[in-house]
């Protein structure tokens, strides 16, 4: 479901505007958080690799819906990899973010970017759903709404991959970083640690699912085919 910039940007869930305004909304702060720099900082300079095993997921000429925007060089390594043959479309419920990430796909016409809420049903299928980092920003209740709706989304034989944030090993040397990490800037990352992304919600059940982690299990990705 796609709306006009202006109608979306007075309706921006609540949780967004009071936890995340200064990622995610701040015209400053923005074209920082953006670099690639940054990114690989945030992920302990696992960004790229991260990148690199999601985008591989997928196949040219795949019509591909992207879920929210991404910071960094994610959507246009995305758009490459589907090639002029393929289709990629990024929904995000915030229109800076969709400026900005039209303004970085403006040299692939095949790729596109609209404001969208993702907790309500998408309206189209897609070959393919690539969910990068964004469960963890979202409370369950959302989470759960735009699980459901991306799955909903996915063609029969069609893939959905998710990389997000894991549980970390116990012997991780990060893992009191993050915890404060989780505890202070995503306070709802804790709840997706809980979970298995695999049995978050029902239309699960229609998916084979296969699991991987990374960095000492502090990062996952999680795949599923839909059955035909």
């Amino acid at each position: 479901m796609r709306e006009s910039s202006s109608a979306a940007a007075s309706k921006l869930p609540d949780y967004l505007r009071d936890t995340y305004t200064w990622a995610y909304l701040d015209h400053r702060t923005v074209p920082w958080l953006d670099s690639p720099v940054v990114v690989s900082a945030i992920l302990w300079g696992n960004a790229s690799r991260l990148m690199n095993r999601a985008v591989a997921e997928f196949d040219p000429g795949q019509r591909v819906l992207q879920a929210a925007a991404v910071y960094g060089d994610f959507s246009q390594r995305l758009a490459r990899r589907l090639g002029d043959t393929g289709q990629l479309t990024v929904l995000d419920v915030a229109p800076i973010q969709i400026a900005n990430t039209r303004r970085k796909l403006a040299s692939w016409p095949h790729a596109s970017a609209h404001v969208a809420d993702l907790a309500e049903p998408v309206g189209e299928v897609f070959n393919a759903v690539c969910c990068f980092f964004l469960l963890h920003e979202v409370p369950s209740h959302a989470r759960r709404l735009i699980v459901s709706n991306l799955l909903n989304a996915v063609e029969p034989g069609g893939r959905i991959v998710f990389v997000d944030y894991h549980q970390p090993r116990w012997w991780h040397p990060m893992r009191p970083v993050m915890a404060m990490v989780f505890r202070y800037l995503e306070p709802f990352a804790n709840s997706l640690l809980a979970d298995s992304i695999d049995r978050l919600v029902p239309e699960c059940a229609a998916f084979e699912w296969r699991k991987e982690t990374f960095f000492g299990g502090l990062y996952q990705k999680v795949v599923g085919v839909r059955r035909t």
